[in-house]
């Protein structure tokens, strides 16, 4: 017999709600970073925009899978009573979308 207890319906609704916001922000990425690759403009070989792009498509299909793992282990902790994960998602959101923001803005300050 196992400890496991279904956890309030809320709580699971509340994980859900939060793993698809991180999907959202994975399609977010990659569409920011297939935009950038066909549509930034930042010098002749366009290597910035697929410097830019592939930073952000990287980080989109992280996100994708972070998520998912993410939406497990909080999923079991929940129905082992446990304490949820710490997950550093967010941070890496987070600093991969100020680090490609800050690499667009040098290079258009530059051109």
């Amino acid at each position: 017999m196992t400890d496991e207890q279904e956890p309030d319906y809320r709580f699971t609704l509340a994980n859900e709600r939060t793993y698809l916001a991180y999907l959202r922000t994975s399609l977010a990425c990659y569409a920011g970073g297939l935009s950038a690759v066909q549509f930034l403009d930042l010098g002749p070989d366009r290597l910035p925009a697929k410097i830019i792009g592939v930073v952000l498509v990287t980080a989109g299909i992280v996100t994708t899978a972070g998520a998912f793992r993410r939406w497990q282990q909080n999923q079991a902790a929940m129905r082992n009573g446990g304490s949820l994960p710490v997950t550093y998602l967010p941070l890496m959101l987070a600093a991969t979308i100020g680090v490609v923001g800050l690499i667009g803005l040098l290079f258009s300050l530059w051109r």
